[in-house]
C-alpha cells in the first residue's frame, strides 16, 4: 500500500497515536503535513508542522486554503481528561465535544474542496468509547459516538469523490498511558483484558489508516474498522462458575478456605 505522490493532513499528529500516523504516512511515501497548537517537543521525521487552533475556525479555513494540494486527512486531534459528569459543569464537557466532534467537521468542511478535486478520503480517528458506557469520560464517548455517525452521513453526502471511513481505536499504549492505566503493573493488567494480549501500538493505527486511505481501500466508504485488539473480554464469563475447569475451581476454593 503506497502513498507516493499524495499529500496528508494528520490533526493532531505531534504526539501518541497522531504521530505514529503521521510516521505511517511517511513510511507510505506520503507528503505530510501535521497540525497542532503547540510544536512537538520532538518533531515527526519527514513531517512539516503548521501550528493551528482547530478550535478556531477562520484559523482552520485559512490552514486549509493554503495548501496547494491534499488527498487525505486524517481527523486525529482529540482527548479528553478523566472527569465525572457532576465534577464540572456543562460548559466545560462541551469544550470536550467541540474538540472531539465539532472541530473534525469544521476541518473536513474547510478540506472539501481540496479532496473533491483529488477524489481524496478522510479517515476520522474513532473510539470504542463511542460504542459503550465511558463513566469518567462520558463527553468524549458521545462526541466519538456522534463523529463516527457524522463520517456515515458524510461519506453518502459527498461520494463519489470523497471517500469517508472511521478507525474505531480500542486502548493504544503512548506516553500518555500512565494517566489513565498506572504504573507498569497497571499498565499490564489491563492489556491482559484484551484478547490480543496487549494495548495496541500507534503503528498498529497508523498502519490502520494508511490501507483506508490507500487504493486497497477504493471501494470502501462509511465504515467502521475496529482497531481494537478483539475488544474487551465479557466481564461476566470471569464472575461465572460455569464451564470452569477443576483446577480452577480448586484454586477459587482454596482461596476462600484461606481467607
Amino acid at each position: 500500500m503506497e502513498l507516493n505522490g499524495k499529500v496528508a493532513v494528520v490533526t493532531g499528529g505531534t504526539r501518541g497515536v497522531g504521530a505514529g500516523i503521521a510516521r505511517a504516512f511517511v513510511a507510505a511515501g506520503a507528503e505530510v503535513v501535521v497540525c497542532a497548537r503547540r510544536p512537538p517537543e520532538e518533531p515527526v521525521g519527514g513531517t512539516e508542522f503548521v501550528s493551528v487552533d482547530l478550535r478556531d475556525p477562520p484559523a482552520v479555513r485559512d490552514f486549509f486554503a493554503a495548501l496547494p494540494r491534499l488527498d487525505v486527512l486524517v481527523n486525529n486531534a482529540g482527548g479528553a481528561p478523566y472527569r465525572l459528569l457532576a465534577d464540572a459543569d456543562a460548559e466545560r464537557h462541551a469544550r470536550v465535544v467541540e474538540l472531539n466532534l465539532l472541530a473534525p467537521l469544521t476541518a473536513s468542511l474547510a478540506a472539501y474542496e481540496h479532496l473533491k478535486r483529488t477524489r481524496g478520503s478522510i479517515v476520522m480517528i474513532g473510539s470504542v468509547s463511542g460504542s459503550r458506557p465511558s463513566p469518567g469520560s462520558a463527553a468524549y464517548g458521545a462526541a466519538k459516538a456522534g463523529l463516527e455517525n457524522l463520517a456515515r452521513s458524510m461519506a453518502v453526502e459527498w461520494a463519489p469523490e470523497v471517500r469517508v471511513n472511521t478507525l474505531v481505536v480500542g486502548m493504544v499504549r503512548t506516553e500518555s498511558s500512565h494517566l489513565h492505566y498506572g504504573d507498569e503493573d497497571g499498565i499490564a493488567a489491563v492489556a491482559r483484558t484484551v484478547p490480543l494480549g496487549r494495548l495496541a501500538d500507534p503503528s498498529d493505527v497508523g498502519a490502520a489508516a494508511v490501507f483506508l486511505a490507500s487504493d486497497a481501500a477504493a471501494y470502501i466508504t462509511g465504515a467502521g474498522l475496529l482497531v481494537h485488539g478483539g475488544g474487551e473480554r465479557p466481564a461476566f464469563l470471569d464472575a461465572a462458575t460455569a464451564n470452569r475447569t477443576t483446577n480452577e475451581t480448586a484454586d477459587k476454593t482454596t482461596d476462600k478456605t484461606t481467607d
